[in-house]
């Protein structure tokens, strides 16, 4: 029988530019006093390898830099008898969201091997012959998906980070594993779980602050991704994203903000067939969904991907 503690891991607290990083550490240092950081490096590739090897331990626990957790974290045990190889398999947890209340693997708690990120090749690393790897770790990577979750992703703090969060987001939720859709068709015939957190990305959030630039955000990374020729992959690089920002969304101001996300809500609908709203749930029907909805199974345990992270 395979014990997995949590206790027996590194913790490490992940950051980069987050604008509630430094308070999101030390609640985090109240829960976890013995936690490490690495902060501020370039590319998640990079960052994660830092982590590896600032690890002491086999196996390594990342926290993002926009995370809170949950005391009862630290208490965690769990039977992993029935995974015969646990060298190359990431253990994840869900993690909250705070604009729109999804549970995903989006932003949640990691559980990594040491050896195996340390001899990975993602994102700013991937080989060019490997399209699955640009963008993100999960269609690369075997995980051991936990349904429960022990973190809230507060990445709302600023209508930066929140549009950035949704960007991120309309984005890589288009993909099939991880490559853009060839056409309308491929899109609208992608994994269900990733069209419908997408949807609701496209939609709910304006009970929360900053909530809206969430979903302008999501909408016009959906937009640019399958309705142009923009350069999807660009969606791994931090800095060239607030580039973005600050050069083409930073004049969005609360007048003319609801007025640019229903536009591109229309264009969404009209051209790509997304069943949304031109205009998002207001604050009101936003929490009325929150409270409703639930969110799918992660199938609890299973090991080879087939629910995106």
């Amino acid at each position: 029988m395979q014990k997995f503690r949590v206790t027996d891991c590194d913790i490490i607290y992940l950051s980069y530019d987050e604008p509630n990083a430094e308070k999101n550490y030390a609640d985090l240092l109240t829960k976890v006093p013995w936690a490490k950081r690495v902060h501020g490096v370039e590319g998640s590739d990079a960052a994660h390898k830092a982590c590896a090897e600032l690890s002491d331990t086999d196996r390594f626990i990342t926290i993002d830099g926009d995370n809170i957790i949950e005391q009862s974290f630290i208490q965690q045990e769990l039977d992993l008898s029935e995974h015969q190889q646990l060298e190359n398999c990431v253990i994840s947890w869900c993690g909250k969201n705070i604009i729109n209340g999804l549970l995903y693997g989006n932003g949640g708690i990691k559980c990594w091997p040491k050896e195996f990120v340390l001899n990975m090749k993602t994102h700013e690393n991937a080989d060019p012959d490997n399209p699955h790897a640009q963008v993100d770790f999960c269609w690369d990577v075997q995980y051991i998906q936990q349904n429960s979750w022990f973190s809230t992703v507060h990445n709302n703090h600023t209508p930066h980070q929140a549009w950035r969060a949704g960007f991120r987001e309309g984005c890589k939720m288009a993909l099939d594993r991880g490559v853009k859709p060839e056409s309308t068709k491929d899109f609208t015939n992608g994994h269900w779980k990733n069209l419908h957190r997408l949807y609701i990305w496209l939609m709910i959030g304006s009970d929360v602050k900053n909530g809206l630039w969430a979903i302008h955000g999501a909408r016009e990374g959906l937009r640019k991704t399958m309705l142009t020729d923009w350069n999807y992959i660009d969606v791994r690089d931090f800095t060239y994203l607030n580039n973005m920002w600050n050069n083409e969304y930073n004049y969005l101001n609360d007048e003319n903000l609801m007025e640019h996300t229903q536009d591109i809500g229309e264009v969404l609908s009209d051209k790509l067939g997304v069943p949304i709203a031109k205009t998002p749930l207001d604050s009101m029907q936003s929490k009325f969904f929150k409270e409703v909805y639930q969110n799918p199974s992660r199938k609890a345990g299973q090991q080879f991907v087939i629910d995106p992270e």
